[in-house]
């Protein structure tokens, strides 16, 4: 078994999945358990994620791994990769979080894994870290976001006060991939369907945010998607509403026709970034 010996090398959490469910025909619901539960440090933010870190099958290695000694010994096609995931939902009396995966095919890495994946195998992973939290003191909460943020979103609408009132604007394939949410009774969720065009390539998101009704009162904004449709809201919230940033939770999860690794690469670009520099 590899284990990290270099001091670059970040905490690495192992855990195994203890089972999967097909919540929706594109989402796919990991329960991840293990003795290493314990080293999970849970915080307080309903947008939590880790970072996986996947290798290929055929090499034979073991989690944890070294990661330097990886990157410096492998092929540039053999080396560990990392893709960023939010925790659904974190339960330390049972001892396990879960991940929920979109998946779509053989598309990607990790999401033909969460597919395939079986009880018993194991995954690394560090963080977890995190960002927003629903504000107490919003008049209103407005949440808008396509498969990837609804693990997020999901967790915020159960952290919400009873009273809480808001909009939920989600975007999905069709009606069979709406998913079961608990909101407060004054918070209402529209579910968007982009039908048959592919994720990221659909407006039917950002023009809904900027048809949407406006409440009355402070709101607090929950904006994460796909990065081209994230980009499509901004002037909505900031220009035509005049929101602060201090009210606006906003950023790209993904982006149309980028791998993960060239998506990162880009946040440190003009066209990765979510405002004008």
């Amino acid at each position: 078994m590899n284990k990290p010996t270099d001091r670059r090398s970040r905490p690495q959490i192992v855990l195994e999945v203890l089972r999967r469910e097909q919540i929706a025909p594109h989402m796919v619901r990991l329960r991840l358990g293990g003795e290493d539960f314990g080293r999970f440090e849970d915080n307080h933010f309903t947008d939590k994620y880790v970072k996986l870190t996947f290798v290929k099958a055929g090499l034979g290695l073991e989690p944890p791994y070294d990661l330097p000694a990886l990157r410096e010994r492998l092929a540039p096609e053999d080396r560990p990769v990392t893709r960023t995931y939010t925790v659904r939902e974190v339960n330390p009396d049972e001892r396990w979080i879960s991940i929920d995966f979109v998946v779509h095919g053989d598309d990607g890495i990790a999401g033909p894994w969460a597919a395939r994946v079986q009880p018993g195998e194991r995954v690394s992973f560090g963080g977890p870290g995190g960002g927003y939290v629903p504000d107490p003191d919003a008049d209103w909460y407005l949440f808008t976001g396509d498969e990837s943020a609804l693990p997020a979103i999901a967790a915020a609408l159960e952290a919400l006060q009873a009273d809480s009132v808001g909009d939920a604007l989600l975007e999905v394939s069709g009606p069979a991939d709406e998913i079961d949410l608990a909101a407060p009774e004054g918070v209402r969720i529209q579910w968007l369907h982009r039908g048959d065009a592919v994720a990221g390539t659909s407006n039917v998101l950002p023009d809904a945010v900027a048809n949407h009704p406006w409440r009355p009162g402070r709101v607090q904004v929950f904006a994460h998607g796909e990065r081209g449709a994230v980009k499509a809201q901004r002037d909505t919230l900031f220009k035509v509403h005049g929101l602060d940033r201090s009210q606006v939770s906003i950023s790209g999860y993904w982006a149309q026709g980028r791998t993960e690794d060239r998506f990162q690469a880009e946040k440190r670009e003009p066209v990765g970034q979510i405002f004008e520099p």
